[in-house]
């Protein structure tokens, strides 16, 4: 996202008159997500003084001044401020617009504790803006995520899942990705989509912030 992050952390760069972060606490907001925790580490002044400005949800900061943990191991950082209940992660280089019912609702209507360890949000190529993959995961008739076998009909995780604290258990210590776990799940049957049924916008460069601010002004 450079030159934009030069001066500002990824999740303060602006689409549409507002920071890529925002998009994400409208949906928590609108969830009644009492209490969100965001990881800091590059420039993270900047990201504190944006959170003290936040009424809804309180936040709590999770300092990864000393080392980017990358996805899992910032998340397994945040534990001790998360709870012993199932918590949303979401990402803040991406954003999605909900369907007909909001997207962390039907997370929240279709976990199932006593099967799921982690339920992913996934959305459809065609539903995608700003993205040029070849998706990640394919959905079983039960729901049971799996890696992509196939570029046909292959699913795109959009930085969203509900997941319980307990996918944790025996998780590597310091920097991973949230994929050695996902990966542990799928190999117990464990992990779990739903299919996003709004449109999901992908900004991981400066043109793709044009592209998205033309798609949500259409």
């Amino acid at each position: 996202m450079r030159p934009l992050t030069t001066t500002r952390p990824k999740s303060l760069v602006e689409v549409h008159g507002k920071p890529l972060i925002e998009f994400s606490f409208e949906r928590l907001r609108e969830a009644g997500i009492k209490k969100a925790v965001v990881n800091v580490h590059y420039l993270p002044e900047q990201i504190e003084a944006w959170a003290k400005r936040q009424t809804a949800p309180l936040v709590e900061i999770s300092n990864e001044r000393a080392e980017l943990l990358d996805t899992g191991g910032g998340v397994a950082h945040a534990l001790p401020l998360l709870g012993p209940a199932p918590f949303f992660v979401l990402n803040s280089d991406s954003f999605w617009i909900d369907g007909t019912e909001p997207a962390l609702q039907r997370l929240r209507k279709s976990w199932k504790g006593k099967i799921m360890d982690c339920l992913l949000l996934l959305c459809p190529s065609d539903r995608a803006v700003g993205y040029d993959g070849t998706g990640d995961f394919m959905l079983s008739d039960d729901g049971r995520a799996h890696r992509r076998t196939a570029k046909k009909d292959a699913l795109i995780y959009i930085g969203a899942y509900l997941v319980h604290p307990r996918l944790f258990t025996g998780a590597p210590r310091g920097k991973f990705s949230m994929n050695v776990l996902w990966d542990r799940a799928i190999a117990n049957g464990r992990l779990f989509g739903i299919v996003h049924t709004g449109r999901w916008f992908h900004v991981g460069t400066p043109d793709a912030i044009g592209n998205a601010e033309k798609a949500l002004a259409g």
